[in-house]
């Protein structure tokens, strides 16, 4: 089968860039070894933050400063609103200091014209219950943000991605990319498959140091411990008075979300180093090492689901770069390969913007933050910059 430009990977890069191409005029291919969504896909989970704090960093600010309006449009279009805009708490356990995170991305907020609302321990608590008075000193809350049901919203944009006659192959595992003298032909699949194309796009997440070895140096694949807890008080945990939040995340690594209005769950998670993973090798496995230290955080920081039940658990993969940036760019030496990858953890909030983003790189169009996810010399050492991110 012949096509303009070929997809590996229908998560979140993969499905907005080939609907985006297909905008354009492309005869456009999207194939993942499904099922739809990939139920080992890091986008494939109930929920996913959408914050636009990311300290001093202003680009990503500006990035889903664009992104907030489409996220509302969308909840009009979708089958269901998928969209809950119910704010972000960012509480710390000591006073807010320059070169902190929450205060940063505070500075942050307020140079660029927004309305977040600093708040003291008494004040957290009260407007707040369920934190535990006194663990947490200082911080704020902004109404602009919460979180997406992100699995739902795969599920949304293949179905867009169909409506727009990209050609989806929803069982369809790649494992060769085919070139001939470094110019890139197509693809060929696990069975035998020949897909060709001029231009190939790996947007594969974790999968994509292992469709190109090359990468394996500059990427690492981690995976971090998920759990959904079971409230046993849940009104005390909805959405008018538990936002999405984080705890001190730069240095504990946890955050989470209110009671998910379809599944009846609290998610809890954290967003650290993680462990090394294999994507396809190695098990996915929540520890018991994993839920003490969930115990232990949950007892200090919110009394009323310390006990919780555990309703289920997954160890979602991150395709980190080893700065954490994306990374969004044609291969240096394989024409017609473009790379969309290294989410880094942090990448689902840009849906509304992804595939415009990727598709300006494919064209070579002009895009001021395209520079930033640029094909680049990350060596061993070089360390992670996600601001909101436990490095240890």
């Amino acid at each position: 089968m012949n096509f303009d430009i070929i997809i590996i990977g229908a998560g979140v890069f993969g499905t907005t860039t080939a609907i985006e191409l297909s905008r354009r005029g492309y005869h456009t291919a999207l194939l993942d070894p499904g099922p739809l969504p990939h139920p080992l896909a890091a986008s494939t989970d109930i929920s996913k933050v959408i914050r636009m704090e990311y300290g001093t960093d202003e680009q990503y600010m500006e990035m889903v400063e664009q992104c907030m309006p489409i996220w509302r449009a969308w909840n009009k279009v979708f089958d269901r609103p998928l969209f809950h805009e119910v704010g972000v708490a960012m509480f710390t356990q000591n006073v807010m200091a320059p070169g902190g995170f929450e205060y940063e991305s505070f500075k942050t907020l307020n140079k660029r014209g927004h309305k977040p609302e600093r708040l003291n321990a008494d004040e957290i608590h009260t407007r707040f219950p369920a934190w535990k008075h006194g663990r947490y000193v200082d911080g704020f809350y902004h109404a602009i943000g919460g979180f997406a049901e992100s699995g739902q919203v795969v599920t949304q944009l293949v179905k867009w991605a169909k409506n727009e006659g990209v050609h989806l192959e929803g069982e369809c595992k790649i494992d060769e990319i085919l070139e001939q003298k470094g110019r890139i032909t197509g693809v060929k699949s696990t069975i035998g498959q020949i897909f060709n194309a001029k231009t190939v796009v790996v947007a594969a997440g974790a999968w994509t140091p292992v469709l190109l070895p090359e990468l394996g140096p500059m990427m690492r694949v981690s995976g971090h411990p998920v759990f959904h807890l079971k409230p046993q008080n849940p009104g005390l945990f909805q959405f008018s008075n538990f936002p999405v939040f984080t705890a001190d995340v730069a240095r504990t690594g946890w955050y989470g979300f209110p009671v998910h209005p379809v599944d009846g769950v609290i998610k809890v998670s954290n967003h650290g180093i993680g462990l090394t993973i294999h994507p396809e090798n190695d098990a996915r496995e929540v520890t018991a090492d994993d839920e003490a230290k969930l115990r232990n955080y949950l007892k200090t920081s919110f009394p009323g689901l310390a006990n919780a039940p555990v309703a289920s658990t997954r160890r979602c993969l991150y395709c980190d770069t080893l700065d954490e940036h994306f990374l969004i760019d044609h291969h240096p030496e394989k024409q017609g390969l473009v790379v969309a990858s290294g989410g880094s953890g942090h990448g689902f909030k840009f849906a509304p913007i992804l595939g415009s983003l990727i598709a300006d790189c494919i064209e070579s169009k002009k895009n001021p933050w395209l520079p930033k996810f640029q094909w680049r010399n990350l060596q061993p050492g070089t360390k992670g910059e996600e601001a909101a991110r436990f490095h240890g």
